[in-house]
């Protein structure tokens, strides 16, 4: 089994909470043996679902798969923000009126982020400025300039029976930061948001349900080694 690792296998990954998408890499790099290993699109700590993961030849498929539409389900709460937008930091601000906000104006927000859009990521994210990571100088207080980027949101639906609770299923193109997405809704709502859960469910035609956790990935290399 560890030979087929090392000539070229693709993984299957339900990324647990709290671990980064690398903290993945370097445990599987650890237990398969392998040189050559690495993922197709990071998720973040609090974020769950799936993650792809190449090792050996398939690492240069890694590239390609990066660049599929992914598809992610999760909660915004809104009236209530945090400065990295989601529950990493604490939160800054607290606004009540939300419960006067018309299910129309949340159509009326939720439309707008529908197809090409300029999304400016988080001061709190893995993008590299002047070679130091943005959340790196975000954390120590000093100014954060990321330029905004063009995204696609093909598909954005919401779910408003347990507000401030907004349940959501977006789609959407490469280089799209939901945290963003969740803090622009916020914004365009008036009152705030931040994102209070996120599970990605699809990679391109990789779905979540094919997906093996952690536990069960080094179970059966073990098993298979013995």
């Amino acid at each position: 089994m560890e030979n087929s690792y090392e000539e070229g296998r693709l993984l299957f990954v339900k990324k647990p909470v709290n671990w980064t998408s690398f903290d993945v890499v370097r445990k599987l790099r650890n237990v398969l043996k392998v040189k050559k290993i690495g993922h197709a699109g990071t998720l973040d700590p609090l974020a769950t679902g799936l993650l792809i993961i190449g090792t050996g030849k398939f690492t240069k498929k890694l590239h390609e798969l990066q660049g599929l539409n992914k598809t992610y389900t999760g909660v915004i709460e809104i009236g209530r923000t945090t400065p990295s937008f989601d529950l990493e930091t604490d939160f800054d601000s607290e606004d009540i009126s939300w419960k006067n906000i018309e299910r129309l104006d949340f159509e009326k927000a939720r439309i707008k982020f529908i197809g090409e859009i300029e999304q400016l990521p988080p001061a709190h994210s893995a993008i590299k400025i002047g070679g130091e990571r943005a959340y790196k100088k975000a954390r120590k207080n000093k100014e954060v300039n990321i330029l905004p980027r063009k995204i696609v949101i093909n598909e954005f639906k919401i779910e408003l029976d347990n507000l401030p609770e907004v349940r959501f299923k977006v789609t959407c193109s490469k280089g799209t930061y939901v945290r963003s997405l969740a803090n622009d809704f916020g914004k365009e709502l008036g009152v705030g948001a931040y994102l209070k859960k996120l599970v990605r469910t699809r990679i391109g035609t990789y779905k979540l349900e094919d997906a093996f956790c952690l536990k069960e990935i080094i179970q059966q290399h073990n098993e298979g080694s013995r």
